[in-house]
C-alpha cells in the first residue's frame, strides 16, 4: 500500500522535473510553498525587502541559503535548480512557478467566469490554460505587471511569477496593445496648487510649430528606448528623458496624451510607479517653467 509520505515525495520529485523541463525551454522556474508563495527563508527578504514584489526593485541574484527572492530567484540554470541549497525547498514544494517576463511572456490571469467572458469578447485569442477558477491567457511579449487592472484580471509578466499549471492549448499570439493599455492609468485629477500632468495638443490639431511630426516621433521613440535600456539609475533616466521631450516639445503643444502614455508605459515597465512618473513629469515641467 502506498503511504502518504511516498505520494508527497513523488509529487515533489515531479515538481523538480517540471522545473527542469521549463528551464530547458528557457522559462525561469522556482518552487512554491504550500501557500502557493515563493519561499522566504532569510530575514533580509521578509515582506518583499529583497525586491520580490512587482512594485519594488530587484536586489539582484539570490545569495541566501534558499531560493527566497520570489520571482527574482527563478532560473533556467539546472545546476542551481538541483543544487544542495535548493534541496530543502524542493522537499517542501507544493507547486512550481515561473517568471513570465523572464521568458518574454505575459500572463493575463482571469480569475473567474466573468473575467473569462470579458476576455473572449475583448482580447485576441491566444494560448489558454484552465485554472481552478478561470484561465491564464499567455501572450508572446513582456510588460509591466499589475494586479486588479479590472475585476478578476491580473497581469503577470516582469517582476512577477505565475503558477505553472500546464502548457495549455491554442496558438500563442503577440502581446496586443489592448493588454498593455490595461496598466496605463489615467492621469490623476488636477488638485489646487498642483501642476497639470498632460500637455494639450494644438487646438484643432496641427503640426508642431517648430519641429516636424517625424522629429517628434523620433524624439519620443528615443526616450522610450533609453528608458527601456536603462540598467541602473532608472529614476534619474526617466526624469531626464521626460525633461528632454518636454524641453523640445512642451511649449508648442504638439505632445498628446498618447505620447505621454508611451513614456509612462516605458517607465512603468522598468518598475516605476505611476505616482513616480507623474511626479517626474511635473518636476520636469517645473524646471522648464511650463
Amino acid at each position: 500500500m502506498t503511504q502518504p509520505t511516498d505520494i508527497r515525495r513523488h509529487h515533489r520529485a515531479e515538481h523538480l522535473r517540471t522545473a527542469l523541463d521549463l528551464a530547458a525551454a528557457d522559462v525561469p522556474a522556482l518552487p512554491l510553498s504550500g501557500g502557493k508563495r515563493p519561499f522566504g527563508n532569510c530575514p533580509a527578504c521578509e515582506k518583499g525587502a529583497c525586491g520580490d514584489r512587482p512594485h519594488m526593485k530587484a536586489a539582484g541574484p539570490c545569495r541566501c541559503p534558499q531560493p527566497c527572492h520570489g520571482w527574482a530567484a527563478a532560473t533556467t540554470n539546472p545546476a542551481i535548480l538541483t543544487s544542495p541549497d535548493w534541496a530543502l525547498a524542493w522537499q517542501q514544494a507544493a507547486a512550481v512557478a515561473y517568471h513570465p517576463g523572464g521568458a518574454g511572456l505575459t500572463v493575463v490571469d482571469l480569475d473567474n467566469t466573468d473575467a473569462v467572458t470579458w476576455a473572449r469578447s475583448t482580447l485576441p485569442t491566444t494560448r489558454a490554460v484552465p485554472t481552478t477558477r478561470g484561465e491564464h491567457w499567455i501572450y508572446r511579449g513582456a510588460m509591466q505587471s499589475a494586479n486588479a487592472v479590472r475585476p478578476g484580471v491580473d497581469i503577470k509578466s516582469l517582476m512577477s511569477y505565475a503558477r505553472w499549471i500546464g502548457p495549455g492549448t491554442g496558438t500563442m499570439s503577440d502581446l496586443p496593445g489592448v493588454v498593455r493599455a490595461l496598466v496605463v492609468k489615467e492621469p490623476s485629477p488636477v488638485r489646487p496648487g498642483r501642476l497639470v500632468v498632460t500637455v494639450p495638443a494644438l487646438a484643432g490639431g496641427g503640426e508642431c510649430r517648430h519641429r516636424t511630426p517625424a522629429y517628434l516621433e523620433r524624439g519620443v521613440a528615443m526616450a522610450e528606448q533609453r528608458i527601456t535600456e536603462a540598467r541602473s539609475a532608472v529614476h534619474t533616466t526617466v526624469y531626464r528623458m521626460f525633461l528632454a521631450v518636454l524641453s523640445a516639445h512642451g511649449r508648442c503643444g504638439c505632445l498628446t496624451d498618447t505620447h505621454i502614455a508611451r513614456l509612462f508605459t516605458a517607465a512603468q515597465a522598468k518598475g516605476e510607479s505611476h505616482r513616480h512618473c507623474t511626479d517626474a513629469w511635473a518636476n520636469a515641467r517645473t524646471r522648464l517653467g511650463l
